[in-house]
């Protein structure tokens, strides 16, 4: 019996060492180069679109942060030049601004951003030139702009820029997955390569926003700044 057992438990001793060494090592390929990005367009054509009752904030209005929290935009409304935010003060709602056209818009806001390029400036601030920031992109079914007239700091700054509080209502906004598309009136916004492109994808109208430089596309799909 005691053979038996000796047996049994060299037999068990040698299963058990042939499993251990027959698994699979993955070593990394150092020759790999990973594929590039897709172009915004691409991106916004191809990437599936993701449960949208998710990212519901009030009536008609979906809002989402970026994974690194760096990027909070918006698909939703505006009247002029009010934009219907559901973290930011704005006269949308105002009864007075009822006579201006809803049109459907894509508006993002950046926690640390790129200064706009000179030729991206769009606006002269009240005719003083001055006050033109970076910091916000908003997409209209037929443009897409970079930058704003303002004084102080967007709520996404206040709450994820280099001095935030990281409490407010940006912060309880649901993230929006690396990949993954939004719709909304015919206007898409992704969430990738570090940052966020939105657009109108039947005009070829789009931009991209990320911490270190931005993108705005327009003409059917020719690439700006």
């Amino acid at each position: 019996m005691e053979f038996i057992r000796r047996t049994l438990l060299g037999i068990t001793a040698g299963l058990t060492l042939v499993a251990a060494t027959a698994c699979t090592v993955t070593q990394k390929d150092p020759d790999y180069v990973p594929p590039a990005p897709l172009a915004v367009l691409e991106q916004l054509k191809q990437a599936p679109l993701a449960d949208a009752s998710k990212y519901a904030v009030g009536q008609d209005l979906l809002s989402f942060v970026s994974a690194d929290r760096n990027v909070v935009c918006s698909l939703t409304s505006a009247r002029g030049e009010h934009v219907n935010l559901p973290y930011e003060q704005n006269g949308y709602a105002d009864s007075a601004n009822n006579k201006l056209a809803t049109v459907p818009v894509a508006h993002c806001e950046l926690a640390s951003y790129p200064a706009p390029e000179a030729t991206d400036i769009s606006d002269t601030c009240g005719g003083t030139g001055l006050g033109f920031l970076g910091g916000v992109a908003l997409l209209t079914p037929g443009r897409a702009v970079y930058g704003e007239c303002r004084s102080g700091v967007t709520e996404q700054e206040a709450e994820f820029g280099p001095r935030g509080t990281h409490t407010g209502p940006i912060s309880e906004l649901p993230v929006l997955d690396e990949g993954k598309n939004l719709e909304r009136n015919g206007l898409r916004c992704s969430a990738y390569n570090g940052g966020v492109a939105c657009g109108n994808v039947s005009a070829g109208v789009a931009f991209f926003v990320s911490r270190d430089h931005y993108e705005l596309i327009h003409n059917a799909g020719k690439q700006g700044s």
